[in-house]
């Protein structure tokens, strides 16, 4: 994912919180970030979180707070992790692949949750569609069958000499 579309999606997911809930923009507002990972590991999309929110305004420990949670790479403690969230009363969960997504998806049908890198929320069942997502989950998808076609109209406008175009997909496959 590219920065800026990190930076956009943290932006409009404070602006969305904000609206949905409708209060006073005078109270501070609690995002949840939910991560499977360690600290260090997503220190970059901390940094780009923290960008996108103070581009739109929101600055954390003035108008906002932010309460990080990572499960270290033990994804048991993930729904533990995302039901401290909601117990803190976050007003946004930001997620960040289908193992976090999933825990909060489990802990709240109430707080916004926004995905940012989840595999095919569709198929995961996080979403009803990608036109009309429904629920309380909405966000980005990394690998999206239904975006195929798209991304080649829009690489063929990029480069409109383009005639040849190769696909890799990196999987890591796990054996017990």
């Amino acid at each position: 994912m590219k920065r800026r579309e990190f930076i956009g999606l943290a932006a409009g997911a404070a602006t969305w919180a904000h609206g949905a809930r409708g209060q006073p923009a005078a109270s501070a507002r609690r995002i949840g970030v939910l991560s499977p990972f360690s600290p260090a590991d997503t220190l970059l999309w901390n940094k780009a979180l923290l960008q996108g929110l103070s581009d739109a305004g929101w600055v954390d420990g003035k108008n906002l707070t932010i309460e990080y949670r990572h499960a270290e790479g033990k994804k048991e403690r993930l729904p533990d992790l995302a039901a401290d969230l909601v117990r803190q009363k976050v007003d946004l969960i930001v997620t960040t692949v289908t193992l976090d997504t999933q825990a909060a998806r489990n802990a709240t049908a109430e707080i916004p949750i926004v995905m940012v890198a989840v595999g095919d929320p569709v198929a995961t069942g996080f979403v009803g569609s990608l036109a009309r997502p429904g629920g309380n989950i909405t966000g980005l998808s990394q690998m999206t069958p239904d975006l195929s076609g798209k991304r080649l109209e829009l690489l063929k406008q990029i480069v409109p000499g383009v005639s040849t175009v190769a696909c890799f997909s990196i999987q890591r496959i796990r054996s017990r």
